[in-house]
Formats: structure tokens, sequence, C-alpha cells
């Protein structure tokens, strides 16, 4: 009896397993397709240089954005991390700056380049980079202060590259 109850613990618990299995791939970071437009404004991801993001929801859903100020605008909102399973940026020292393709890296994990000349879809933009190294060298280059994901406050951030619709339409003028 005692191996009966053993065996259909052990059965669910590989049920369970094989469930977060699920859970983590569905929270892998997605390439978007040529035809991937922002979640925020609908502008077309590959017409723009600069890092991209993106947000993947615990359903799976996937939300791009053309601008690192775009998916702060939503980590930022009233909605917060409501429904956020992870967050995605590129990593600038392996991505081609003019046409950004892969190398996606945690938004946590990431280091930013805040107040640099270095344009991207919506103006100034914000620079992203797995390694310090790499950020340092590029602020060294483009201006601008390399800042943890723990330092990303609206407060820091200048126009331009705050959230908001309203900053964005002011930087494009």
């Amino acid at each position: 009896m005692k191996c009966k109850r053993n065996a259909a613990a052990l059965a669910a618990l590989l049920l369970l397993l094989a469930g977060c299995g699920d859970a983590v791939r569905s929270l892998a970071a997605g390439e978007p397709a040529d035809d991937a437009v922002c979640a925020l404004d609908g502008m077309s991801l590959k017409d723009y240089p600069g890092p991209k993001a993106q947000i993947v929801f615990r359903d799976g859903r996937i939300d791009y954005f053309c601008s690192l100020s775009e998916l702060f605008e939503v980590l930022f909102g009233d909605d917060g991390q409501r429904g956020i399973g992870a967050s995605y940026v590129q990593d600038m020292g392996k991505a081609d700056w003019s046409k950004p393709r892969g190398h996606w890296i945690e938004a946590r994990s990431a280091f930013y380049v805040i107040e640099s000349r270095a344009q991207g879809a919506m103006g100034p933009t914000i620079g992203t980079f797995a390694g310090k190294e790499d950020a340092q060298a590029f602020a060294a280059r483009e201006g601008g202060r390399v800042l943890d994901y723990s330092q990303i406050k609206p407060g820091v951030l200048k126009p331009g590259t705050r959230p908001g619709h309203d900053a964005h339409d002011d930087s494009m003028r």
C-alpha cells in the first residue's frame, strides 16, 4: 500500500515538474518576426536602430517595444508587474546597433547607459548591455552614465527616455 502511495506521489510530482518546465519555456525571450510592431504605438521594430525590449507574460503572450522608454512605461505604469513573467532587452555589446537582432538578456541583469547621444526609435535612447565593461565603453564613446536595473527610476530618465508617450511625442518634434 505504501509503495502505491509513493508511486502516486511521484507521478503527481513529475506532472507538476513537467508543468513547471512548460512555464519556464514559455517565459523565454522570443525573436520578433520581421513584421512585429511595438505594443504601445504600432511602430515597426525592424525600421529603427537601437535596442528593443520585450515583456513575456505568464500566459505566454509577448509584447515587443521599439524603445526602452516604452518598456519602462509598462513596468512603471499603474498595472506594474501584473501578469508579467519576464522582461528582456538586447545586449548591444553583441547586437548591431543599426539593425539589432537577437542577443536577448534579462532586463534585471542588464546595465543601462542613460543620457547618451545614441539615437533609437524615439530619438535619444537608453543603451543596454550584459557586461558593465561594454556599457562603460559605450558611455565613453557616446556620453552618458551607466546604471544597473535597480537604479532605473522615472526620475533619473531624461526627457525623451522617460516613460509616457507625451515625452516620446516631445522628443520627436
